[in-house]
Formats: structure tokens, sequence, C-alpha cells
């Protein structure tokens, strides 16, 4: 198997994964249900530790099985997963076809330490659209490593929203790579409130004019939870846009990470890229590392990038008290203003309203 990463890589700087290489990873095993897993009352594919259950799944016509694919990937871990995908889907969405929305869950129930690498295909054919809504769920020590494959040709359109909830002490590395093809759009937003460890990275190519990328993010962090936003975004064609909003709240000795990198092609002349990163330290002990980069070739570009990091602002809360509101509700109100702007991207109706639910839930677990 590929060696994991180390901080020698620069796109490691931020994570290490010394606690993960000390684990020894069995392979998955079938395993129950143990939770109620979400309902939308959307078509659902589901995965019990790594392996496509049918009898949980509704999955429509346009979803098919795994395929194994050659990867000449320099990226570590899509090559551990390339080595080691067992399972995983391919959705391939014919042109002109608005094929709603679908759930892709991911449970796992780990009784001693597992490892499972699911490999997904996602096709949008010409002007088609697709929403999906992924969730990661689980108990026990395991490492979750999906690797993402997107293609989305000329006017297609893919929501697609992201609920990372996994166990305390699970491991969950993603890697999400999308082409975007002339007037297509890839709107992207994940909310990160699980794992021991955890890190999405995308790597996006805006590859014909006009077109257009959100990579969204909120990862609200506690105990001494570590999770990475990484992205790359190449603009490699005119008149394209990017926006990146990636928010954090952090608290007890939890520590987040953002790198966000726009490459802008020589060609790529009228490129609009943008990026923010903002954070909260709710504790001494937190932290935060921002890695923001521009890499720019051509010489009509508008493109730019910002980070704040504070603290809830004390006369805001004074505010809301002197008006009755208790401090711990002021606090959680405050907290949610501020996570409304990375929630930008989704437009699902009933997405959003899972999404913030799942924030509504993670604040009242602390």
């Amino acid at each position: 198997m590929t060696a994991l990463p180390t901080r020698k890589l620069e796109a490691w700087r931020y994570t290490e994964l010394k606690s993960l290489a000390a684990i020894s990873f069995a392979e998955p095993k079938p395993a129950k249900i143990s939770a109620p897993l979400p309902d939308l009352g959307l078509p659902r594919i589901v995965f019990v530790n790594g392996s496509f259950n049918a009898a949980l799944s509704n999955a429509p016509d346009f979803v098919g099985p795994f395929a194994k694919v050659l990867d000449d990937s320099a990226l570590p871990l899509v090559q551990i997963n390339a080595a080691n995908a067992q399972d995983g889907i391919t959705i391939d969405i014919p042109a002109g076809i608005d094929a709603g929305a679908i759930m892709l869950i991911s449970y796992a129930n780990a009784a001693e330490p597992i490892a499972f690498h699911p490999r997904h295909r996602i096709v949008l054919g010409t002007n088609a659209t697709l929403t999906i809504i992924e969730v990661a769920l689980g108990q026990g020590v395991y490492w979750h490593n999906p690797v993402t494959d997107i293609t989305l040709q000329e006017g297609a359109t893919l929501g697609h929203y992201r609920l990372q909830d996994e166990s305390a002490e699970a491991f969950h590395l993603a890697t999400i790579r999308a082409d975007i093809a002339e007037k297509a759009a890839y709107e992207s937003f994940s909310l990160v409130v699980g794992g021991k460890l955890s890190r999405a990275e995308f790597h996006t190519n805006l590859n014909g004019p006009n077109a257009s990328t959100h990579l969204n993010a909120a990862q609200l962090l506690r105990g001494r939870q570590h999770a990475d936003f990484t992205s790359v975004v190449g603009h490699k064609a005119p008149n394209c846009a990017s926006r990146q909003t990636v928010k954090s709240v952090l608290f007890d000795h939890a520590r987040g990470v953002f790198q966000g990198r726009i490459e802008v092609a020589q060609i790529a002349q009228k490129t609009d890229g943008y990026q923010m990163n903002q954070a909260l330290l709710l504790s001494p002990h937190a932290e935060i590392d921002i890695k923001p980069e521009l890499e720019i070739f051509a010489d009509d570009v508008k493109c730019s990038h910002g980070a704040t990091i504070g603290a809830l602002d004390p006369e805001q809360i004074f505010y809301l008290r002197s008006r009755g509101i208790p401090e711990d509700q002021a606090r959680a109100m405050l907290i949610r203003a501020f996570l409304t702007e990375a929630l930008e991207p989704v437009t699902h109706e009933a997405a959003r309203t899972f999404l913030e639910d799942a924030i509504e839930t993670w604040w009242a677990r602390k």
C-alpha cells in the first residue's frame, strides 16, 4: 500500500497522520445498523462498513455498481484508495434530465478497527441536473477514505451537500475531484461535526467558458478534534467564477485547517475567484491554520482572498442578554448567524433544513 502522506509534503503541513498510522486496521465485516438512518423521503444509497447494502437502499435506475478504474494520480490518498477500493457507485445522468435529489449514506459500525475505501463516479450529461445529499455516520474506530470523481458536461448542474458526523474515534479522509465543462456549475457545501481527524480535499477544474463552482464549508469542532479543508481550484478557461467560504467554530483544544489555492491559467482571462476563511476561537487553546494561495498567469482577472480570526463580540452578547435572552442561547444565536453565509450554495430546501438541524443537534450536544 502507498505510504500515508507526512508533514514533509507541503499539502499536509498542518495535518499529521501519525495517530492513523499507529493503528492496525482489519478488513471490514458485515455489521448491523444500531441507529436510525436519516430519511428525507428521497431515494437513497446506503453503504455499511464500506459495502453497498441493497436492503437499506432504494436506488434509482441511473445508479450503477462500482467500476474499478486505473488511477495514475499523484495524490497519496487517491493511490491508497485505488489500491484498496472494493465498492462504490456509478451515477450517470443522461443529457437534459433533471434527476432530482438522492441521498448517499455511509454508515460504519466497527467492533474492531477497520478501513474502507469506497470509489464513486458521477457523470452528468449536457444540461442535466442532480442534487446529492451525502451523509457519513458511524461508531467505533475506523478509517473512511472515499474518493469521488465528478464530470459535469456542458450546462450541467450538481448540488453536492455533505454532512460528516463520523464517530469521535474515526478518521475521515475524503478526496473529491470535479471536471466542470462550459456553463456547468458545481455547488458544494460540507458540514463537519464528527471524526477524531478529518480532511476534505477538493480538486476542481473549470475547463470551459462560464463554468462556476462554490466550495463552501463549516467546521464545528470541540475536544481535540482536527479538521482540514483543502481545495485547489483550476481556472483553465475564460469567464469562469469560483467562490469559497469556509467558517470554523472551535471549542476546547480543537484545531481547524483551511488551505485554499486558486490557479489561473494564461488563457483564463476574466476569471473571478474569491476565497474567505473566518474562524471563531471560543477557547484559548483552540487553533486555526489558514493558508490561502493565488497563482495567476492571466492579466485580466479579479481574484481575492481574506481571513478573519476572533471570538464572539461581548457587546453583541450583552445586547441579547439585556433583552432577556440567556447567555448560552445568545452565543448559539450569534454562531448560527456566523454560519449563514457558508450555507449559501445549499438551495435544495430539504437539504438545507437537514443541515441546519444537524447544526442545532451539534450545539445541543455541547
